[in-house]
């Protein structure tokens, strides 16, 4: 008979469980850092046997189970999600308002993002020591010096940006320990595109393997994250033990950041378009839309919030069902504006951490990666999480920091996912509004 004991340990939700685990990790290491100081005694060489042989390969299992599983996933999503999308000659302007809106407005969310994370910089607000700790246990290794005859051939700007986005092998891009993602998602991309332009039976069977693919990798990922209290409270303790409380007051301002991109992107951007382009006051869409907020930010997850979605849509803002719900049901994988914004300022936080300055180029590639990341991600409950953990690691930064914000995502998730499906609800707004159709608070407003 099981005891209620472990009954109760059973109900405690998964992200209650990793709260704790970043808790336990927190206290323990800082209570090791503040005890055994940066002295070279017994106890210090302690501390780093243990996270030498057991703390340390633990977290690294679990992050190396999740690079395991991101190219299929990623791959797979992508090209579900484009596909999706339908016959683009059968839908028409349909789809291409949508396609264009999504595109739009995910853009603008990754700048806000990466604005947020370069103004704030939250990844710098320590001391200089920490921060060279950090560097050399996270920072990108010395690249392997160029041979001297390529290094002397001049590249076309056009040429370098062909060579960066467009792979001439897509497999080999794939394969390689550290996988070319710019490469993978240009091909996903294309693969989407042209399973939309064939009839729907020519690539049923070729979509039915990748859906297949991707519900078992999501499956797959389900199962790793049940080890991520554990997990996470290793890593934490990793780190908290070798560089104290700095580190926490650094997550601090990240999540500042996040929260103020998502606050101006929902409050300001989402604002704009209901009314410029739906024709709806903002207070009234936001008062019309807040049960589908709501069981967007219980839920974190925008495929759980998809029959609310279209509900709401419907029968609060009129907007037709042959529009709301291909839009909110493509809106579901492809138009993940919160996500997309959380993966920029993430990324760029973990980057400053860890001692890496990214360029403009390089910042413009984590957008293009985030926009595409916002597709390409799965719906669900710290879905993103893979995504930025390759990211990192395109990007030299050692993948193992992406502990440090494990224990906060689950609640930056419920925020990002309702930015992500009042984003949908905006988009199916705005495409019945271009067809002509008079949405509740445009009605309302008209007649006032």
């Amino acid at each position: 008979m099981t005891s209620p004991t472990i009954d109760a340990k059973r109900r405690l939700p998964l992200h209650h469980r990793i709260m704790i685990g970043l808790v336990l990790g927190a206290v323990v290491g800082i209570a090791v850092n503040l005890a055994v100081g940066d002295e070279d005694s017994s106890a210090k060489r302690a501390v780093d046997w243990v996270i030498f042989h057991i703390t340390g390969p633990i977290g690294a299992l679990f992050l190396r189970l999740l690079l395991m599983l991101v190219v299929p996933l990623v791959f797979s999503s992508l090209v579900v999600g484009i596909a999706g999308i339908g016959d683009i000659r059968k839908l028409g302007r349909l789809g291409l308002k949508a396609f264009l809106y999504t595109l739009v407005i995910s853009g603008i969310s990754v700048v806000i993002g990466l604005t947020m994370a370069n103004t704030i910089k939250p990844g710098k607000r320590m001391s200089e020591e920490t921060a060279t700790e950090l560097r050399e246990k996270f920072g990108a290794g010395v690249p392997a010096a160029p041979d001297k005859a390529e290094a002397a051939k001049p590249t076309a700007p056009l040429k370098k940006v062909v060579d960066t986005l467009i792979p001439s092998n897509p497999f080999f891009s794939a394969a390689t320990e550290l996988p070319n993602m710019l490469h993978l998602m240009f091909f996903a991309l294309l693969m989407g595109v042209g399973i939309t332009l064939l009839p729907h039976d020519a690539t049923r069977s070729l979509v039915s393997v990748l859906q297949g693919l991707f519900e078992v990798i999501s499956k797959l990922i389900d199962l790793i994250m049940l080890t991520a209290p554990y997990a996470v409270a290793c890593l934490v303790f990793n780190n908290t033990a070798q560089f104290g409380i700095e580190l926490l007051a650094a997550l601090s301002w990240y999540v500042v950041a996040v929260l103020g991109g998502l606050a101006l992107h929902m409050f300001g951007v989402y604002s704009l378009s209901v009314y410029y382009l739906s024709g709806i006051p903002p207070l009234d869409f936001f008062r019309r839309t807040r049960t589908a907020a709501l069981t967007a930010f219980s839920t974190s997850s925008s495929n759980a919030t998809l029959p609310t979605a279209m509900k709401v849509t419907e029968e609060n803002l009129h907007v037709p069902p042959e529009i709301g719900n291909f839009v909110l049901t493509v809106g579901a994988t492809a138009n993940q504006n919160g996500t997309a914004l959380y993966e920029g300022v993430t990324v760029l936080f973990l980057a400053q951490l860890a001692g890496v300055d990214l360029t403009l180029g390089q910042q413009l590639m984590v957008a293009y990666m985030a926009i595409l990341g916002g597709i390409g991600t799965a719906g669900v409950p710290s879905g993103s999480i893979p995504f930025v953990v390759l990211v990192l690691s395109t990007i030299g930064v050692q993948p193992e920091l992406v502990a440090v914000i494990l224990g906060i995502d689950r609640f930056l998730d419920m925020c990002r996912t309702t930015l992500n499906v009042t984003g949908d609800i905006t988009a199916a707004t705005f495409v019945a509004k271009s067809e002509g159709y008079k949405l509740a608070g445009d009605a309302e407003k008209n007649s006032s």
